[in-house]
């Protein structure tokens, strides 16, 4: 089953041809999804429901989703794909629902006040780039996340920074939670969950495969991921007392595949309804599991950097290599 556009959605469609392309040239094997136990296969530009292994229409999922409490919505942070169907969905719900939270990765919970500032009008958006160090405290092109930003802006919603502060982070990769002063520990979650055995054998292979060349100590590695996932979900928890729902919360997929990164450590501090959404691109053959997500929209793969470039980069500076949101 295809996508049929809805209005205002000849641009995404064009692109999903675009980038569909690119995947085709890349491999002799045109680029198809398989669901495990389900005997047909899936192609670019298709919206999965995985617990049935069915197709869904854009407005089928859209339905389904007004029900729940938290909608996540992952992404790889460079493709460029992924960010024009995030606004879709956002749109979408707006128009369903009126201004909603949304809260994003992208921001770290000290930069609220700017964030807040430039919603308001009280800032240039030049100023509040500046404000909020984009360059340096997130790095990806701003031109990628800005419809994002101008579509909450424009329904008058709120923008929730839900992330850990960024030196923190890279001090506990470093050298452990242990390792932090009393202040630097007061900014951070204050239950941290390092004792999932599935999430910590995820990450594992992750480390095995190309972290480990530039961070040795896994255990340091795994508590810095966990200070991002749990330091989210506490921060996202806090917000459901107030917020109109849905809350939709934008992050990497890395930090939603199989729901052991924010979602799970959110419905351990208050129960939620939610769902989860993997913009998911696919080159030659793929396989998902049906824990993998609630939803899978099956992308082009025209990252601007690779995703082993991606890793590196993050890695050598010892950031999150989950930011790019790593196929399950």
């Amino acid at each position: 089953m295809s996508i049929k556009p809805k209005s205002g959605s000849y641009l995404i469609l064009a692109l999903l041809v675009f980038t569909g392309g690119c995947s085709v040239m890349k491999h002799k094997m045109p680029p198809l999804a398989n669901i495990e136990g389900v005997s047909r296969h899936f192609t670019i530009g298709q919206i999965i429901g995985l617990e049935k292994g069915e197709a869904l229409s854009f407005d089928q999922m859209v339905g389904r989703l007004e029900s729940s409490d938290l909608i996540f919505i992952g992404e790889v942070h460079d493709n460029p794909e992924h960010h024009l169907l995030q606004v879709q969905i956002l749109q979408e719900l707006m128009s369903r629902r009126g201004p909603l939270t949304v809260a994003m990765e992208f921001f770290q919970k000290m930069q609220q006040p700017a964030i807040d500032q430039y919603l308001a009008g009280a800032c240039t958006e030049s100023e509040f780039l500046k404000a909020v160090d984009w360059n340096n405290q997130w790095s990806f092109d701003y031109s990628l996340y800005r419809p994002l930003m101008l579509a909450v802006k424009d329904k008058g919603g709120k923008i929730l920074a839900i992330n850990a502060q960024n030196d923190i982070v890279k001090k506990v990769a470093r050298s452990g939670l242990d390792n932090l002063s009393a202040d630097e520990r007061s900014v951070l979650a204050a239950d941290i969950d390092l004792g999932n055995e599935k999430h910590r054998a995820y990450l594992y292979d992750i480390f095995n495969n190309e972290a480990h060349k530039y961070l040795q100590n896994f255990d340091y590695f795994y508590q810095a991921q966990c200070v991002w996932e749990d330091t989210m979900a506490e921060t996202i928890a806090g917000s459901l007392k107030n917020a109109q729902r849905p809350v939709v919360v934008f992050v990497g997929n890395g930090h939603i595949v199989n729901k052991f990164g924010i979602p799970d450590r959110i419905t351990k501090r208050t129960p939620a309804k939610m769902a989860t959404i993997m913009l998911t691109p696919i080159e030659g053959q793929l396989t998902l599991a049906r824990e993998t997500s609630d939803y899978v929209w099956l992308t082009g793969a025209c990252s601007r950097r690779s995703v082993l470039f991606h890793h590196r980069h993050h890695q050598e500076n010892n950031e999150n290599p989950l930011r790019t949101g790593p196929m399950p």
